[in-house]
């Protein structure tokens, strides 16, 4: 069971662990610089692989691999690094930090904790709780009103007032993002998220045999990204077809209340949870010409960066939180109409249009959301933003 929920909460980067008998001690990560450190930073967010070689970090999601870096970009830069769960609510820390860097609740605890010159840093890796919890909260209206089913959310955030405690944050998506934490009043940097996986362009794909077939692509929450518009979209565009991939098993509710779409249409190909790295994945993304993604909240889009390293146009909301360009399309709003009338006219644009948008999506993943890019982002970030400001507030303790 607890691997099941931990499956759900890691859409959110969530987990949760089992508690040993009696009091569970805090688990710290430590990295020490060569040389004589300038100094201790807190990072509280996913420790499990700070220590581990680089080639061995778990590719189930980004923000392990994220975590190291960042563990490791204030070392390099001569710190002490102390890394703690950011669901470790025991920990206080026991010496002088120059920067806190967390995620979540723990930033406004351990804030209390810290003394008053440590820089405190926001590591924002949701849109802000009240967007995402009301836009949740609609859609799932919206689906009790048209179907007739009280659903529930796997998407909800937990309330926290992690940058009202801090002095900035980062957001590892777009402006979208960005703008549910501008009433703080606080700065805020982008960096943008990494991917777990890359793959060659598939120089042989039929594009013209292709145009008409979209692909779905997301985790649990299926409500929250928009699936039951991409059906009932579908269900008016009968010449097209559409591939489902996702943990169908996760949300019996939500396959009970759409089974007949589902597995009984004849234009929707449910497929279930797929490995991006399996041949059937490999098969997908040379069957579809896009990734339809209508979610309603995001913090950084990782399946619709998944799917246009894979070579797929992102065609997506706003809320998705992902830069698409003049490559991609984003939907006009979270409704039906909307999603139907951006999959019809991107399947009637002509076959060398549709190859040169795939292409550029490939092209931009590659080059904005790597896991090399996001260790310049943030290695820059440290240099140039972080590093003055402890010097600054050093200089004037």
């Amino acid at each position: 069971m607890l691997r099941l929920v931990n499956r759900l909460l890691r859409i959110i980067g969530l987990e949760l662990r089992r508690p040993a008998a009696g009091a569970m001690p805090s688990r710290v990560v430590s990295l020490r610089p060569d040389g004589e450190p300038a100094g201790n930073v807190l990072i509280s967010y996913i420790p499990d692989d700070v220590l581990k070689a680089e080639a061995e970090v778990s590719a189930s999601h980004t923000h392990y691999w994220e975590c190291r870096h960042m563990a490791h970009s204030f070392r390099d830069a001569g710190y002490n690094v102390d890394v703690i769960d950011f669901a470790d609510s025991e920990f206080v820390p026991d010496k002088s930090y120059e920067v806190l860097v967390s995620a979540r609740t723990n930033l406004e605890r351990l804030a209390k904790h810290v003394p008053a010159h440590c820089l405190k840093i926001a590591h924002l890796d949701t849109a802000h709780f009240l967007t995402n919890n009301a836009n949740a909260t609609e859609r799932l209206r919206q689906v009790r009103d048209k179907h007739r089913v009280a659903l529930r959310s796997t998407r909800m955030v937990e309330a926290n007032w992690a940058l009202e405690a801090a002095d900035m944050g980062c957001v590892l998506g777009n402006a979208f993002t960005a703008d549910t934490y501008e009433f703080a009043g606080k700065p805020i940097y982008r960096i943008p998220l990494s991917s777990v996986r890359r793959f060659d362009w598939q120089a042989d794909k039929d594009f013209d045999a292709c145009r008409k077939t979209f692909l779905w692509f997301g985790s649990g929450g299926f409500v929250h990204k928009g699936l039951d518009l991409v059906i009932d979209a579908f269900a008016e565009l009968p010449d097209y077809r559409l591939l489902i991939c996702g943990p169908l098993d996760l949300e019996p509710r939500f396959v009970r209340a759409f089974d007949d779409a589902l597995y009984h249409r004849d234009n929707i190909e449910t497929i279930g949870w797929t490995n991006v790295t399996s041949p059937e994945f490999a098969e997908i993304r040379r069957r579809a010409i896009a990734m339809v993604y209508p979610s309603c909240s995001e913090g950084g889009g990782g399946s619709t960066i998944t799917c246009m390293h894979a070579g797929l146009i992102p065609v997506v909301s706003a809320q998705a939180s992902v830069d698409v360009g003049d490559f991609g399309t984003v939907i006009d709003d979270l409704s039906v109409d909307a999603v139907r009338d951006a999959v019809q006219a991107l399947g009637e644009q002509p076959v060398t249009t549709l190859e040169q948008r795939a292409r550029a999506a490939w092209e931009f993943a590659r080059q904005h959301h790597t896991r090399e890019t996001f260790a310049a982002n943030y290695d820059q970030f440290v240099a140039d933003v972080v590093l003055p400001e402890v010097r600054r507030r050093r200089a004037s303790a």
